[in-house]
């Protein structure tokens, strides 16, 4: 019989991970106090004002408008930027697809680009390339709480005369050169879905120090209202993406574990790169010398099956869930899903748009396809546990490895130790 736990063995693993989301008496004040408030609804409550300006102060921002969702937050971002049909926003094809939906939903083109093969972050070069008259912005996406080049894109949108939107869904409290990300641009995305670095189950949340922005951003988040303005006058199309007094007041309570979690995790990823890079065909997700922090919204690294007896890297994730060690799924090439395969997309677009050539339908995307198909994830809440737990991972893998070949024989694995 094997050793391995997907082939009869024992876990490598038997200590538990911290559970998530964390909560404790803070919380259940705070959701107590909303209950008894009866003040449930954000617009005259203070719970959410208060959060959303907690939330931007933390991330050096004058401006915080929390929304319903991350998906919201990019949605509100590009409509209160004015972008519409025929515009063009560059976005990587390594990212969920809301980062790209966004844009479609304001009835303009993603236009998809290949992302750097160490960072997995969205190519700068790539993305200056791209630019074309009809460009309003770019959106750079924070791959697994890495920044992207802030560098070189926050140039490079000056130059041109574009946006710059940083997707920072998988960053909060992430920094480029000691300064936290989500104002190298004119604005900054956040996402509280329940898998992220602070959670509600949902929410989300920009911030800015563009007052303009925000303006406009507030009026689109709010029916259309402006702030000071009577309550049944609407200035401009605007629907309703306002965040409940509930999720304010949980959030306010995450936001006080924040510093000390990222801190956390940043410190237990260290030890995953110095020890997993220790094993042949195991690369860990480049900590560029800019990004200061990471706030490690997943632990990323290659897999080399030349190194690990030609298994596929579905069978290797198996094998390391048997072993006890949590995975979450790589998104997969925005490129190849099936809205963009089948042409459903091109109905969001003007006619002419829609009838267009788009390059990225030809592109190969050498590293967003590696990125995708050949990296494992190890969620964040694993990165909160201590360095036993870090080394634990790590002997997991070198236990994969070495008995890799068995894997490769095997067709279909017996059961998992329990």
């Amino acid at each position: 019989m094997s050793e391995l736990a997907l082939l009869g063995g024992k876990k490598a693993k038997t200590k538990p991970f911290p559970l998530w989301p964390h909560f404790d008496d803070a919380e259940r004040k705070a959701l107590n106090d909303v209950l008894e408030s009866r003040v449930w609804w954000r617009t005259p409550g203070t719970k959410t004002l208060e959060f959303e300006q907690a939330f931007a102060r933390f991330h050096g921002s004058r401006h915080g408008i929390a929304v319903t969702n991350g998906t919201a937050a990019l949605e509100v971002t590009v409509a209160a930027l004015g972008i519409g049909q025929d515009d063009e926003v560059i976005v990587p094809d390594f990212t969920f697809v809301a980062t790209a939906s966004a844009v479609l939903f304001a009835n303009a083109l993603p236009v998809l680009v290949d992302v750097l093969p160490d960072t997995y972050c969205i190519d700068p070069k790539l993305v200056e390339a791209a630019i074309t008259s009809r460009t309003k912005a770019i959106i750079a996406v924070h791959m697994g709480g890495h920044p992207a080049d802030l560098d070189g894109l926050a140039d490079l949108a000056k130059r041109k005369g574009v946006a710059l939107i940083e997707d920072s869904s998988h960053a909060h409290a992430s920094e480029w050169r000691s300064r936290r990300i989500g104002t190298y641009g004119v604005a900054g995305t956040f996402s509280f879905q329940s898998s992220k670095l602070m959670t509600a189950g949902e929410g989300g949340m920009i911030i800015s120090n563009d007052d303009s922005f925000e303006r406009n951003a507030r009026s689109v988040h709010d029916c259309g209202r402006m702030p000071g303005e009577w309550f049944y006058s609407h200035f401009i199309y605007g629907s309703n993406y306002r965040l409940s007094e509930w999720q304010g007041a949980v959030l306010m309570a995450q936001l006080g574990r924040l510093d000390e979690q990222t801190r956390r995790r940043h410190q237990n990823a260290r030890v995953l790169d110095r020890e997993l890079s220790k094993i042949p065909g195991i690369t860990p997700q480049k900590l560029d010398e800019r990004c200061t922090r990471n706030g490690q919204y997943a632990y990323i690294f290659h897999v080399d099956k030349k190194d690990f007896a030609g298994i596929s890297t579905e069978r290797f994730i198996e094998a390391m869930n048997a072993e006890g060690i949590p995975n979450q799924a790589s998104y997969p090439p925005l490129h190849e899903l099936h809205m963009f395969r089948n042409g459903e997309y091109r109905k969001c677009l003007s006619e002419a748009a829609g009838k267009q050539e788009h390059r990225f339908l030809k592109d190969s995307f050498p590293n967003t396809r590696r990125a995708a198909w050949e990296t494992v994830w190890i969620p964040q809440p694993a990165l909160l546990g201590d360095e036993q737990d870090m080394h634990e991972i790590v002997a997991a893998i070198r236990k994969i490895q070495a008995n890799a070949r068995a894997l490769a024989v095997q067709g279909t694995p017996v059961h998992a130790a329990r």
